[in-house]
């Protein structure tokens, strides 16, 4: 074997060598990512049982399949008492169905409500939503005319818990607007000294010492959640009662209205 020779068989067994180091440092690495993706496949599924543990809402599975069709809610509405509404929602069947007409049902219809996975500029589609408007504006009365939990909206709604709360934040901005353009909605005081008199006169004939009155009124105290907000929480807080209220005040005219 000449000189040459000698160098090109160094030179080649060399270079085996180096492939050989080559493959293993590859074979290394690769079992190293397969262990540290196992590793992160395990924690993740580790962190998904231990929420199912502390899990405090309802998924679908936990509540009625069609809420259009088949929830306590539907037998409320289809039942058409006054009763049944006044004591769930505050207001009687024709008041109910006034708030629809005047522009609820519209809105509702015909406005996208916001999600944060959604474009903006989608058109809306009515036939999606999982509540009517109907539906919608009885969710709102719910949640308005009472201090119940959401999980208990959920079971009466057959509503999963993020469509509960952006169904009410949309029904909300959507009954306010409606009340905001509705006369008779408005809240006022007398506009003429002839309907002080007359206010007047109604209470003088019921109580003849109480001249120049023309309303009663009286006071409620609203539940509220506490706020994070320090200032609010100290607003809101009733040492008395040793709980967060929003103190209302209600005048009344003789007539009943507000």
């Amino acid at each position: 074997m000449d000189i040459h020779s000698f160098f090109r068989l160094s030179e080649q067994l060399v270079q085996l060598q180096e492939d050989e180091f080559d493959n293993s440092d590859q074979h290394l690495a690769g079992t190293g990512i397969a262990i540290i993706l196992l590793g992160a496949i395990n924690a993740h599924t580790r962190r998904i049982a231990r929420r199912k543990q502390n899990r405090v809402y309802l998924c679908r599975l936990q509540l009625l399949p069609y809420p259009r069709l088949c929830s306590p809610w539907q037998v409320l509405y289809l039942s058409g008492s006054d009763r049944a509404y006044i004591t769930t929602m505050g207001v009687d069947v024709t008041t109910f169905n006034y708030i629809l007409q005047m522009g609820f049902a519209d809105l509702w219809n015909s406005e996208r409500i916001p999600r944060p996975d959604a474009l903006r500029a989608g058109r809306t589609r009515p036939g999606a939503h999982s509540l009517d408007a109907s539906g919608a504006l009885g969710l709102v009365l719910h949640f308005l005319n009472s201090t119940m939990r959401e999980i208990s909206l959920q079971q009466i709604f057959a509503l999963i818990p993020s469509t509960v709360s952006r169904y009410i934040t949309f029904g909300m901005d959507l009954l306010l607007r409606v009340l905001r353009t509705t006369l008779k909605a408005a809240i006022t005081w007398p506009a003429t000294c002839n309907k002080f008199e007359e206010y007047n006169n109604l209470i003088i004939a019921c109580h003849p010492r109480l001249t120049g009155a023309f309303a009663s009124i009286d006071g409620l105290n609203l539940a509220c959640q506490t706020s994070h907000n320090s200032k609010v929480e100290n607003a809101t807080y009733n040492g008395w009662l040793c709980e967060h209220f929003i103190s209302s005040v209600f005048v009344f005219s003789p007539h009943g209205a507000f």
